[in-house]
């Protein structure tokens, strides 16, 4: 009889080993694996967008560090879920981390303020690692300073916002514009997932 077997890694990423029967396929087939992968979180963010694609990229094996003003905090979505922080943004160091995933909700607009996340953020996209923003973290983008130029999408009540800090706004489910991975609402998951994956597996 064969048997799958999939090992969970610390943080929930899926690492070791495939079995079926006698043939073995190696953690390393996962389209993340070895990748790391920073997770944004503050008080009232939007639930699903927060964890709708943590599990995508640890599903392809990559490791996630949510990260908050505090270490090891317990946040609370807009509708109840809670994130417990595993890092705080003075222990972030973008040269550590493959990309990075911000989530919507009211959170964007707490994030935009710590001169800790703002520093991450441009150093990941100056190194053109893969940004994640979906409905309201545009605002942590613009904060940052480094939507001129750049197509994106958003909720459409940030679009003005989006549009004033320079970026051309359009209203599809999802813009990717090189290394930045845009996304509007929940709906969108689906192929936002997916386009973060393949940024961050492009990834040389």
């Amino acid at each position: 009889m064969n048997h799958n077997f999939l090992i969970q890694s610390k943080y929930y990423g899926w690492k070791g080993l495939l079995v079926n029967g006698n043939n073995r396929q190696e953690e390393t087939d996962l389209r993340l694996y070895g990748k790391r992968i920073i997770a944004l979180v503050d008080d009232e963010f939007e639930d699903l967008e927060l964890w709708y694609p943590i599990y995508r990229v640890r599903e392809e094996g990559a490791t996630v560090h949510l990260a908050g003003p505090e270490k090891g905090k317990k946040y609370i979505g807009k509708y109840g879920v809670p994130a417990e922080s595993e890092l705080s943004f003075d222990e972030l160091s973008a040269a550590d981390y493959d990309g990075i995933l911000v989530p919507g909700g009211w959170a964007p607009d707490k994030l935009r303020r710590y001169k800790q996340v703002l520093e991450v953020v441009r150093e990941l996209h100056e190194a053109k690692k893969p940004i994640g923003q979906i409905c309201h973290a545009g605002w942590v983008l613009i904060s940052a300073g480094i939507l001129k130029g750049v197509t994106v999408t958003s909720t459409p009540g940030i679009r003005d916002d989006m549009e004033n800090a320079g970026a051309i706004w359009k209203d599809e489910a999802v813009v990717v514009d090189g290394h930045i991975i845009s996304a509007r609402r929940p709906p969108d998951l689906p192929e936002y997932g997916k386009a973060f994956v393949d940024a961050v597996a492009g990834q040389s």
